[in-house]
């Protein structure tokens, strides 16, 4: 037997694959999609995970000017973000489809991104694939930040109910998004009283053929998701639900309100996270008076996520239910829903004190949104870092929660570092 040589032996785990930067096209180029429909690229005003989001017009005579109706995402197409993405806007996204829904609602906009059309483009040799949607305006974590952290109750509570709108189709059409956040909400280019729900890079087919998943924890999938919003079930590796999304859009609709999540002190410890929220869904009234400690608690709030808390893992949620609580709730600030979105200085009190924010656990290798904003900019970016302020009292480490089975608080997963996104359904 010939000896060993030095490369024999264990293998080690490869690292994944490094994704490709796109490369910037010329304005004027020409990309052909899937339907033989040609679009014209203007200038490139954003770059979003590995990709690069240009303004974009239907292909005429002329160059495409800075109030072009229309962006168009470009990736190498061995990328896999805006694939991902594509699955999601192909089967849920269409403008017919969109229509419909809205027709059969009697409303008047969803806050869903019409998908216009995709392909592949070919140049120099490399392949890319791209995506044609909507143009949007600027991002909600902008607005909330240049708001000192609040926004007012009356706007939140608008908020949730266009969200509900959004929730209830996409989960219609087999999807949850499993990343709601105020990055990912863009006021539409041209009516700033509309807002929509954007990066769908998570978004998971829940139900496949009207079949729900089972639940089933996953301790490689722990914690997907931006931490300070995830839900419970992620956390625990669970693949992403309509209650997860509710779950989610109730930790936002908090923090708006009081400014701050009681977790925040400590993303970087995704456990801690994890059982805080537990304790929170617990006990509702002692996880809303750490929220408004000087201020009366939002009785909407209060209703809204104990209705969550009731949902089995595969339920369908009450969504007339949902927003008959946050319809009274307006009706408790004398307010109603006038469709206008009033981002004016919040006076809901004052929240928690802030602290420095750590570094957002994200889910591997998950870029930034390249949904355009205003002034071309990146639809996202990470928040300023605030001032770190003296905690009054440490918290104590949390127990070790006892094992149990769905639908209660099950035994802890081990410690993971962020994992990839959970599996997407064809």
């Amino acid at each position: 037997m010939p000896p060993k040589s030095k490369t024999d032996g264990p293998k080690k785990a490869r690292a994944p694959p490094k994704r490709k930067l796109a490369e910037e096209f010329p304005p004027g180029e020409v990309l052909t999609d899937n339907a033989k429909k040609k679009w014209k690229l203007g200038s490139a005003v954003g770059q979003g995970g590995f990709g690069l989001l240009y303004l974009a017009n239907e292909d005429s005579s002329g160059s495409v000017g800075a109030d072009a109706s229309y962006v168009i995402k470009v990736e190498p197409s061995d990328n896999g973000p805006l694939f991902s993405e594509l699955k999601f806007y192909m089967r849920a996204a269409k403008p017919d489809l969109i229509g419909s829904w809205m027709k059969s609602r009697k409303i008047d906009y969803l806050g869903v991104p019409k998908y216009w059309g995709s392909g592949f483009h070919e140049k120099g040799g490399k392949r890319y694939r791209f995506m044609v949607m909507d143009r949007f305006g600027t991002d909600l974590q902008k607005k909330f930040e240049a708001n000192g952290k609040k926004f007012p109750r009356k706007l939140v509570l608008q908020l949730g109910l266009r969200l509900l709108d959004i929730l209830e189709y996409i989960h219609d059409h087999e999807y949850v998004h499993a990343d709601i956040k105020a990055s990912n909400l863009l006021l539409s280019y041209t009516n700033p009283n509309q807002v929509y729900l954007v990066d769908y890079g998570l978004a998971y087919r829940y139900a496949p053929e009207g079949v729900p998943k089972e639940y089933k924890e996953d301790p490689k999938r722990c914690h997907d998701g931006t931490i300070e919003f995830t839900s419970i079930d992620a956390h625990k590796g669970v693949s992403p639900s309509r209650r997860a999304d509710l779950e989610i859009l109730g930790y936002c609709m908090i923090q708006w309100l009081c400014g701050r999540l009681p977790w925040e002190d400590k993303l970087q410890d995704p456990l801690y996270v994890r059982d805080s929220k537990l304790r929170c869904r617990d006990n509702i009234d002692e996880f809303l008076k750490s929220c408004f400690p000087s201020e009366k608690i939002p009785e909407e709030m209060k209703k809204f996520m104990q209705e969550v808390k009731g949902l089995g893992y595969t339920d369908k949620p009450d969504y007339a239910k949902l927003r008959g609580v946050l319809q009274q709730g307006l009706k408790t600030i004398g307010a109603t829903d006038d469709k206008k979105l009033d981002f004016g200085v919040s006076t809901n009190g004052s929240g928690p004190p802030s602290v420095k924010t750590p570094k957002r656990k994200k889910a591997e290798e998950k870029g930034q949104s390249a949904d355009e904003t205003e002034g071309g900019a990146p639809a996202k970016k990470r928040r300023a870092p605030q001032k770190k302020v003296k905690r009054a009292k440490k918290t104590a480490s949390p127990a070790k929660r006892p094992a149990k089975k769905e639908p209660q608080a099950s035994s802890e997963p081990a410690v993971k570092k962020t994992r990839g996104r959970p599996k997407k359904n064809s």
